[in-house]
């Protein structure tokens, strides 16, 4: 049974620094420095108290991407826009009960690891999502294809679209100024908190599918063991999470079935391991 690992992602933003005039140049570095302490702290609630996290369950729109034969490359193609289509509908109706502007992310599929606006493709992804032009670039490969698991694809995707969510939500504002400021031990650890809430999204949207046609209870708890075992393998560093921890985001955002279940962001140190 094949499964696909969690898929890594790249943006670049480039933040604002808010400053005020005054008479000394010593009132000038004060008055700096407070206005950056309370636009850091204005920024960081778009992370730790985001209005996506106060709207209930994710709406089941009674996704149905249809079957995913051995070695056919347009049914592959066909899974995955359907699939983007379900999340579109998904979400879109999420962000009108937090009343927040959507927008839907684009979708380019690919059979070879391409650059994209973000840079080159990162090391381990099968998928990746790009802020740079709001795009999910989606690998298919023939492993993929020779024994194509949907469960494993369709959570491959919905991680991606939590990218998304977190870019057009604004989440990553807060992330990335964050990270443009870290060092190297502190960056990793943003990213885990980045990662592990993408993959806690994508279980939220997979809970939904529940009793489906797209997986079974035994397929999904497969899944999650799998990740906890071998999560971490793909990648070269600890930016994604241990498999244990990537697994325990997982289950919280299927039991949850709400995107209030994966606050990573205020979350202690030691469960975004």
């Amino acid at each position: 049974m094949a499964l696909l690992v969690a898929a890594a992602s790249q943006v670049f933003v480039l933040g604002g620094v808010a400053s005020a005039s005054a008479p000394t140049v010593q009132q000038s570095r004060q008055a700096v420095s407070g206005t950056q302490t309370q636009v850091a702290a204005a920024n960081k609630s778009l992370a730790t108290a985001n209005r996506i996290y106060r709207t209930g369950r994710l709406a089941n729109v009674n996704c149905s991407p249809g079957s995913l034969p051995a070695g056919s490359t347009s049914a592959y193609r066909r899974f995955l826009t359907r699939m983007t289509d379900c999340l579109n509908k998904a979400w879109a109706a999420q962000f009108r009960k937090a009343k927040m502007p959507f927008s839907k992310p684009r979708l380019r599929i690919i059979t070879r690891k391409v650059s994209t606006p973000c840079g080159k493709w990162a090391t381990g992804a099968q998928g990746y999502y790009c802020s740079g032009d709001r795009t999910m670039y989606m690998l298919i490969t023939k492993t993929e294809l020779r024994q194509p698991f949907p469960l494993g694809i369709a959570r491959l995707v919905a991680h991606e679209y939590g990218h998304h969510v977190q870019q057009i939500s604004k989440i990553w504002s807060y992330y990335w100024s964050a990270y443009n400021k870290a060092g190297r031990s502190q960056r990793l650890a943003l990213s885990r908190r980045s990662e592990l809430q993408a993959e806690c999204f994508a279980a939220v949207f997979v809970s939904t599918q529940r009793g489906g046609s797209l997986f079974t209870e035994a397929e999904w708890d497969h899944t999650v063991n799998w990740f906890s075992e071998n999560g971490s393998r793909a990648w070269p560093q600890n930016d994604h999470g241990r498999g244990p921890t990537q697994a325990a985001w997982m289950t919280r955002g299927y039991n949850g079935g709400a995107p209030g279940s994966c606050n990573t962001w205020s979350a202690s140190a030691r469960s975004t391991t």
